[in-house]
């Protein structure tokens, strides 16, 4: 999957990692313009380590718990990684620890991340329940570029499924994981191409920013 003319893409994961494998899946593709070049855990047990090793990827796992309260020095060890890899773009996945502003400005306007709610609306946790208590009829994912501000970052595209009468957690939680993982690598796709894309059956997508420089 690091074939030539394609921008290696390096996946941060905590848990299960259906996100990674959904861009796993789409990096098979001979005319995606990604390759996953890296996966990397914050915790020994994340289940996506071993999901990624059976494609023939690089899993590897940098335990937080190692640095102790030291964030800085856990995320030095996993832009190590990154940078061993040749990684240019950073996609969140599940990754479910915050960032500094270290790492974020490391990789400025090249990570992604994918948020299972349409932003503004309901960032952080538990978004499914606080959707259903909201009385939504809409509900969803949204993919944006991380920024210092947990879920602030400009949205590149969102994708949105109705909230049905009987509809519980689970339930609501499934839909939109379903959205997600086609969402995910059709905005990966779109940000790497610069393109202009129009809405497919299910999903809103918002046109891409304007790409900035990769910094090395």
């Amino acid at each position: 999957m690091t074939e030539a003319g394609r921008r290696r893409v390096g996946v941060l994961i905590s848990g299960r990692g259906s996100n990674m494998m959904a861009l796993l899946s789409a990096a098979r593709a001979p005319d995606y313009p990604a390759a996953i070049a890296v996966v990397l855990a914050n915790r020994e047990d994340a289940a996506g380590l071993a999901l990624a090793r059976a494609e023939g990827v690089p899993a590897i796992a940098v335990p937080g718990r190692a640095f102790g309260p030291d964030r800085r020095a856990h995320e030095g060890a996993l832009a190590a990684e990154l940078d061993r890899h040749g990684v240019e773009i950073v996609c969140l996945a599940g990754y479910l620890r915050l960032l500094t502003p270290w790492f974020v400005g490391r990789y400025g306007g090249r990570m992604l991340n994918i948020h299972p709610s349409l932003l503004p609306a309901f960032p952080g946790l538990e978004t499914h329940a606080r959707a259903l208590a909201a009385g939504v009829r809409l509900h969803g994912c949204s993919v944006h570029l991380v920024t210092e501000g947990m879920d602030e970052g400009p949205i590149l595209a969102q994708g949105a499924v109705p909230v049905l009468p009987d509809d519980d957690e689970a339930r609501l939680a499934a839909r939109v994981l379903a959205l997600e993982h086609r969402l995910y690598p059709a905005a990966l796709r779109a940000f790497l191409g610069g393109e202009v894309f129009l809405p497919a059956a299910g999903a809103m997508f918002c046109n891409p920013l304007p790409q900035p420089p990769l910094a090395p």
